[in-house]
Formats: structure tokens, sequence, C-alpha cells
């Protein structure tokens, strides 16, 4: 009988070890993408406001990320110039000082002067002629060049066109902006302030709104859209609807950062850049309009040019497409037409 109980006891032992070490194993695959993982923060910066849907959609990023990473991935996300303004933000992350940040390309043509392709006057006539020309090889020839300063292009990021704002008078031709002070943003875009006879001025997005205050601008060039996250319309009268440029902006990464991450978060982040992009593709359009009118709401006076309008300006801002191809050569000439086809 002690034998029997002694078997019974065996086999039952056995077969609660062989369940332990079966449970063990088990547990063990269903943790090993996770517990395999290492947990990276990404630093990521923008001079735009959070409100600002472009960053917005950077928290859009973020969420994204953390759930197809398994939360293995956290993007921290530093807006309005926080820890890094548009002037220093690119080298920040050339040099790996940042991981990520969402500028715009008239910061990056500092080092890579093709990029100034987006500044250049009335190239681009519609929203969706914009994505077609970085879809159609102009995103890839330029995101190459980035790739050589040792920077990732996740995301080429539409911020929509860009108008003219003033507090003097509402302009309706280039001869209006005569004498006046108007903030660039880039090299392209204060040529094109020279070439309808104003003078240009460039200053840190974040400064603008206290110039135009105490007189020391009386303009600005920017996206509608940026206007209202800081209250632009607090300090502007006159708006005039050009759509003369899209300065596209890049969330670009440093590439030691992207080594960083295991294939799967690196796919994962691919991923949702992908996912975002799209969703900024759809929202660009429908961001301007809607930010056109809160400028008419909150007391702006907007004048929409007419076709014949925008001949006149074409003509009288050509002089910045032949300096284009002038300092660009035949990569100037090449992304013209790739923009124009």
């Amino acid at each position: 009988m002690f034998m029997k109980i002694s078997k019974k006891f065996t086999a039952v032992a056995l077969i609660a070890a062989m369940a332990l070490i079966a449970g063990c194993g088990g547990g063990e695959k269903k943790a090993a993408p996770a517990g395999g993982e290492k947990k990276v923060t990404l630093k990521l910066a923008a001079q735009l406001p959070a409100s600002h849907w472009l960053v917005k959609n950077m928290d859009s990023l973020k969420t994204k990320v953390a759930a197809k990473t398994n939360n293995t991935v956290e993007i921290q996300i530093s807006a309005a110039g926080a820890t890094f303004k548009d002037k220093n933000m690119n080298d920040a992350i050339v040099s790996g000082a940042l991981d990520m940040g969402l500028n715009t390309v008239g910061r990056w043509a500092q080092v890579i002067p093709a990029m100034n392709v987006f500044d250049v006057p009335f190239l681009f006539p519609s929203y969706e002629q914009i994505d077609k020309a970085i879809d159609g090889g102009v995103g890839k020839m330029l995101g190459d060049e980035l790739q050589k300063k040792g920077v990732r292009p996740l995301i080429w990021a539409d911020y929509g066109f860009v108008q003219f704002a003033n507090n003097k008078k509402l302009c309706k031709t280039p001869a209006d902006f005569e004498g006046m002070k108007i903030r660039g943003y880039s090299k392209y875009s204060a040529e094109t302030i020279k070439a309808i006879g104003a003078s240009s001025t460039t200053m840190s997005s974040g400064e603008v709104y206290m110039a135009i205050k105490n007189g020391t601008l009386d303009g600005q060039i920017s996206g509608t859209p940026a206007m209202i996250s800081r209250k632009m319309y607090e300090v502007h009268k006159y708006l005039t609807i050009t759509n003369n440029a899209s300065p596209e902006f890049i969330v670009a990464m440093n590439e030691k950062s992207f080594q960083k991450l295991s294939a799967n978060q690196q796919k994962a982040l691919l991923e949702a850049a992908q996912e975002v992009r799209n969703d900024i593709r759809k929202q660009a359009k429908a961001e301007d309009l809607k930010a056109n009118e809160e400028m008419k709401k909150n007391g702006c006076e907007l004048y929409y040019m007419t076709p014949e309008d925008i001949k006149v300006w074409q003509a009288k801002t050509k002089p910045v497409w032949d300096l284009f191809i002038k300092e660009n050569g035949e990569v100037g000439k090449k992304l013209i037409e790739m923009c124009t086809k």
C-alpha cells in the first residue's frame, strides 16, 4: 500500500512540476516582446505653441508610439520654444542634444539651401500640389541630404499656406506694402518681402507680438493658425490672403537616437509617423480656412486675391524664383520642375 501511495504521490508531483515549468515557460514567451524592449525616452521640441494644430499632432504621435511599443517608447514634448527655439533647434538635433524637433524647412535651409524651395513664392497653386511634389521625389531628394547630416526626416508636415498681416492698411497689391517693416520667417520669405518693396526683419516667432505692439514691426508673413495660437489678431488689423508659400515643417530625428531603438520600436515609430503625416495632410487646408475666419471674427479685415491679383504678384516676385535657381544651380532647376509638373 505504501508503494501505491508513493507512486501516486510521485506521479502527482511530477505532473505539478511539469505544469509549473510549462506555466513559467509560457509566461516567458508572453513577456518576451515587452520584456525584451528597453524603455526609451525621446525629447521632442517645437517652437509653435501647444495649442497649434501641428503640435497637437505631435501629441497624437506620442500617443500612437506609446500604444504601438507597449509603452516602451515615451516622447516628451516641449512647445513654444520652452527648451529650444527655432533658431537653435536644428543644431541641437544634429549634435544629439535633442532627439527630435518640429521645425520649418526655412531653418533647415541654413544647412541644406535647397530646402528653400518651399518658400519660393507662388510655386504651389494648391495643397494637393505640395503633397504631390513631396511624394513625387522632392521629399526623398531633400531627405537624403538630411541623412548625410545624421538626421532622419520622420514626417514632412504640411503647415499650410502663409499670408501677409499688418496693422497699417488693407493691402491688395505689392505696391501697398512699400515702405513697411515686415517680419520674414526665412531667407526666401525675406526675399519675397524685399521684392514687393518692403523691408524685411528676421526674429523668432515668439518675439513678433511685442514687436508689432510696440511699433518695431508693421506686419509679418505667417500662417493664420499660428497667428490665432499667438493671439496676433490683438495687434493685427489687416490680412492679405496670398497663399504665396507653404513652408513645410519637418519632424526630424537624430539618427543616433533612432538607432538606440530596437527594430520593433523603430518599426512602430515609423508606422506612427506615417499615420500622423496622413492626418496632417487631411487637416492642413481646413485649419487654414478656419483660422482665416477666426481672424475675421476677431476684428481683422481680410482681402482675398483674385486670379488677376496673383498674376501681378507672380510678376513682382519672379526675381525670387531666379535667385533660387541661381543659388542652387541644376539642383534648383530640378526641384522647380518636380514641384510644378
